[in-house]
């Protein structure tokens, strides 16, 4: 609206005017975009009704807006067709002065890219299928979640529900045998506030971190921001290699031991004592990040670190974005008693607290079952689709290509050996073109690490299945198979073999 506040100063006709022009031009009521009305805007305003008339009148001369008797103004297509939008100018970033965590993060900015439209199959990990979300059993928990909080609108508990809390204790001994006291778990906004609020709470600038190499990009991000310098750990085939920590000086150890992220390895009893130890000699912490556990299928599931002996240090990460959705940004942590209040404060600080009602209805799943039922359902089509692309990818591309990571979770990644990394971003374009979403494991390796030089001699992708249905698994591979053709020919390939 042109001002949500009353001016002590009455508008006159041509003020209004200049202002909706400037807002219809810079889309600040998008295309179609209705108006308020003349009796609603001439009450905010503090003016008659007909001088905002006489407005809108000049706008709808112009061609700005339409008016019909009985309606609210709505800005005139025509004004878009014409190409007279304009944007918004913004300051140059020159002119920025920054903190030091301003700096740090500007240097190493997060990308976010719009996922594409249009693609007839996108193997984009992190997507979830909208048929698998519980629409029912959510509406129900929320509904009842509102029921509750009719009497109490109010802040709440920085650490978060009670229920919730209770709900999840019970369900972490259950499901991964993490016994811990209510106390010691904080709801925070998903995984990624909780990885945050560990960088800020357990990592100073200069002091160094462990990050699996390769591994989650987005975990890097939150501890570099804090000025802490990254030590990459190569990862093989059972995850981190954790003899080569002997010699390594680190305040905190980021890993994923559940399964791998990305290659997919589950780190063997042996080496998680091994990496426990380690923390203990170098008085360090240990992030453990259980991102998808839900998700096994050929695999008998190993204790977490958590449940181990020594595991006093370890922090334990766990989300509901790979089981119902990452929209919802519910996360928790699992923090050593001595640390608790100190979470809670810095939770405060940053947001208050994790939105309530959300909380409850989550709470009210994990109480009745309904969020056990919802998983294994889930768990269940996950593994057609797994499936299904295994399947798949044997049966167009054959021994060409070989598969890390099939055993658990909701992606693997695929290594092509037709293709060398040269081939990668013509890959990726090919296949775009025919209507196939693929993403390189490259990104994901620390240009400073040993594994990156061991492993990027094929072309290796990232293929995440879980919003996709079995046909468009069998349709994109068989397109992703038309697309490395199309880069490197059977005939080319035929001759390679033959000189080998």
């Amino acid at each position: 609206m042109v001002q949500t506040r009353r001016r002590s100063a009455r508008m006159g006709a041509r003020q209004i005017y200049d202002t909706l022009k400037d807002q219809i031009m810079a889309r600040v009521y998008g295309v179609d975009g209705l108006l308020p009305s003349s009796r609603a805007l001439a009450g905010e305003l503090g003016v008659s009704r007909t001088t905002v008339t006489v407005a809108y009148e000049q706008l709808a001369a112009e061609g700005f807006i339409d008016i019909r008797h009985g309606a609210r103004p709505r800005v005139a297509r025509a004004v878009v067709e014409r190409g007279q939008v304009r944007t918004i100018s913004r300051p140059s970033s020159r002119n920025l002065r920054l903190s030091k965590f301003g700096e740090r993060l500007q240097q190493d900015l997060p990308r976010w890219t719009e996922p594409p439209r249009g693609l007839l199959a996108n193997f984009r990990y992190g997507d979830l299928s909208p048929a698998d979300f519980p629409i029912l059993a959510w509406k129900r928990a929320m509904v009842a979640a509102l029921n509750r909080r009719s009497e109490r609108l109010a802040y709440g508990d920085p650490c978060g529900s009670l229920r919730l809390r209770t709900a999840l204790q019970g369900y972490l001994w259950r499901s991964r045998s993490v016994r811990c006291d209510v106390e010691q778990i904080i709801i925070v906004n998903g995984s990624q506030q909780g990885l945050d609020l560990c960088a800020r709470l357990l990592l100073d600038a200069g002091d160094r971190f462990v990050m699996e190499d390769p591994g989650y990009l987005m975990a890097r991000h939150a501890f570099s921001a804090t000025g802490a310098v990254a030590v990459p750990i190569s990862v093989d085939r059972d995850g981190l290699e954790t003899e080569r920590l002997a010699t390594v000086e680190a305040r905190l150890a980021y890993v994923t031991p559940s399964h791998q992220y990305p290659l997919g390895g589950v780190l063997p009893i042996g080496r998680r004592h091994q990496l426990l130890a380690w923390a203990a000699r170098a008085d360090a912490y240990v992030i453990e990040d259980d991102y998808d556990s839900e998700y096994r299928y050929d695999t008998k599931p190993v204790p977490p670190l958590h449940a181990l002996e020594g595991s006093g240090n370890v922090v334990y990460l766990g989300t509901v974005s790979k089981t119902l959705s990452p929209t919802l940004r519910i996360g928790y942590l699992v923090v050593p008693a001595g640390l608790r209040p100190l979470f809670a404060a810095a939770k405060q600080t940053m947001d208050r607290h994790t939105p309530q009602i959300e909380q409850e209805a989550l709470a009210t799943m994990l109480e009745s079952g309904a969020y056990e039922r919802h998983v294994r359902r889930v768990r269940r089509r996950n593994a057609e689709r797994r499936q299904a692309l295994l399947d798949a990818l044997h049966r167009w591309f054959g021994d060409r290509v070989q598969i890390d990571g099939a055993d658990a979770g909701l992606h693997i990644v695929a290594w092509f050996r037709d293709l060398t990394r040269d081939h990668e971003a013509a890959l990726v374009e090919a296949a775009r073109s025919k209507g196939v979403g693929v993403y390189p494991v490259s990104a994901l390796f620390d240009p400073r690490g040993q594994g990156r030089r061991r492993r990027l001699e094929a072309v290796g992708l990232v293929m995440g299945f879980a919003a996709l249905d079995v046909r468009q698994i069998e349709r994109g591979c068989k397109l992703l198979a038309q697309a490395v053709d199309d880069i490197v020919p059977r005939r080319l390939r035929k001759l390679d073999q033959n000189k080998v």
